[in-house]
């Protein structure tokens, strides 16, 4: 306990501007202002950038383009084109206006913070499907099990290619069998029944709601931890990765963290069984998802030992586990164990879009199965730590699942921008300023990865480095 209350401390809330002097005054309510316009820019700037993807090219997948008028949607009408280098403008100045609105999110009134945060996910949910694919793939994998009674973790979409999906699936997924979680696997297998337009826009409802749902428990729950709220939301709710990404391209990546954020909220509300429930049907949607149950387990066996709150929280995980795998295999089989290697060869086929894929690229050194090995090896052995570190009272378990998370982002052979989402409800209701910053420079360098994408000439410059 004098552990969290000392990372409190750490956690500042700024100064009221009526204890400092005239100077210190006109400083802090310029920082402010400054923080208003961030907050209020990322919306506007969303907005901006959705109606231009209406008709830029550079800002919609490949398979897209020309964008159907199906998939453009309302803001077709009013949308305009854009240069590649205005669209790199564009988004560069969104997570700059991120960074600003992330840094001093605790300046500005929480309800301003909330209320863009809602219009930002609302302008994306309307606008057209944003710089992935993914959301065509899922469709593609529930179509092969419901449609073509062809199991997904054993064959990827190139079985369909008579299939009206199959022109919009990325080309890297066409022979990629799923590397999703069963339950999102039979979740996509209840849309493969409806059009092509039904099925986009209602990953995309699911995508919106499950963040909101996410801002709204992080709300709560920053008031449990005795953090900022505005902050909290901003740190999430705000990030172009997260909703302009995330959302725009219907990722099941904020599903996942609608329930392993939902298992955090109950672990400190003290619903125990809901708690490991949640977070073991977030692992059902995208593995990922397993990344914070170490740290809720050890910190209930640190404070409650084998009590009555450990073992609700175990039998939770166990009956959830039992209820979720019993069916998957009866319908996967053993194809659903296939999903771990897919998941390695993914993971190593990352090329530069990854920080250890970019310096293997750039010293000419293939990215073998050792290398992949050695850096899971490191991650698992840098979680060890962690856990240990949390285990001994010396690290909040919060702050410990947060460096982890971004250990496996660092490690990662494939780093897309929304994976950074995976870390950012962690930030949000950690004490640590240590782990804000290094959030911040992970969304830069997942930023940069992003942007360098549309500058001409540059992937073909990396991938022969």
């Amino acid at each position: 306990m004098a552990v969290q209350a000392t990372s409190i401390q750490v956690a500042e809330r700024p100064a009221s501007p009526l204890r400092e002097p005239g100077g210190a005054r006109r400083r802090i309510d310029t920082r402010t202002g400054g923080g208003i316009a961030a907050v209020l820019g990322v919306p506007l700037l969303a907005l901006l950038i959705c109606f231009a993807a209406t008709r830029t090219g550079v800002l919609v997948p490949q398979s897209d383009r020309p964008l159907p008028s199906w998939l453009a949607g309302p803001m077709q009408q009013l949308g305009f084109y854009v240069s590649a280098g205005v669209a790199i403008a564009m988004l560069t100045a969104i997570f700059v206006l991120y960074l600003i609105a992330a840094t001093l999110a605790e300046r500005v009134p929480e309800r301003m913070v909330l209320g863009a945060v809602i219009a930002f996910n609302l302008i994306v949910l309307v606008g057209p499907p944003l710089f992935s694919t993914d959301v065509f793939s899922y469709q593609a994998y529930g179509r092969l099990l419901t449609i073509y009674h062809t199991n997904p973790y054993t064959h990827g979409p190139w079985a369909m290619q008579l299939d009206p999906i199959y022109p919009y699936i990325g080309a890297k997924w066409i022979t990629t069998p799923s590397v999703y979680g069963p339950l999102f696997t039979l979740l996509s297998g209840a849309f493969a029944g409806g059009s092509i337009p039904f099925s986009e826009i209602s990953f995309k409802v699911i995508a919106a709601v499950s963040s909101l749902a996410v801002v709204w428990m992080l709300w709560r729950a920053a008031d449990m931890r005795r953090v900022s709220r505005g902050r909290a939301v901003a740190l999430f709710g705000l990030n172009p990765m997260i909703t302009l990404f995330g959302v725009g391209g219907a990722h099941n990546d904020l599903l996942m963290l609608l329930f392993t954020t939902a298992g955090l909220y109950a672990w400190l509300a003290g619903r125990d069984l809901s708690s490991s429930t949640a977070i073991v049907v977030g692992t059902a949607v995208k593995l990922t998802g397993a990344l914070v149950f170490p740290f809720v387990a050890v910190d209930a066996l640190r404070h409650h030992g084998f009590g009555e709150r450990t073992r609700r929280f175990v039998l939770g995980a166990v009956l959830s586990s039992v209820l979720i795998a019993v069916p998957s295999f009866l319908v996967f089989g053993h194809g659903l164990l296939q999903m771990l290697t897919t998941l390695r060869d993914v993971q190593r086929d990352g090329q530069w879009q990854s920080i250890p894929g970019f310096f293997l690229n750039f010293f000419g050194t293939p990215n073998t199965v050792a290398i992949t090995s050695g850096l899971g090896a490191i991650f698992a052995l840098t979680a060890a730590i962690l856990l240990l570190q949390v285990w001994r009272g010396k690290l909040d378990w919060i702050d410990g699942a947060g460096w982890a998370t971004l250990a496996i982002l660092l490690s990662a052979g494939s780093l897309l921008p929304w994976y950074v989402s995976w870390l950012m409800p962690l930030v949000g209701l950690s004490t640590s300023r240590r782990l804000f910053k290094a959030s911040m420079w992970m969304c830069g360098i997942a930023a940069f990865m992003t942007v360098i994408t549309y500058v001409p000439g540059a992937v073909q410059f990396l991938q022969i480095l």
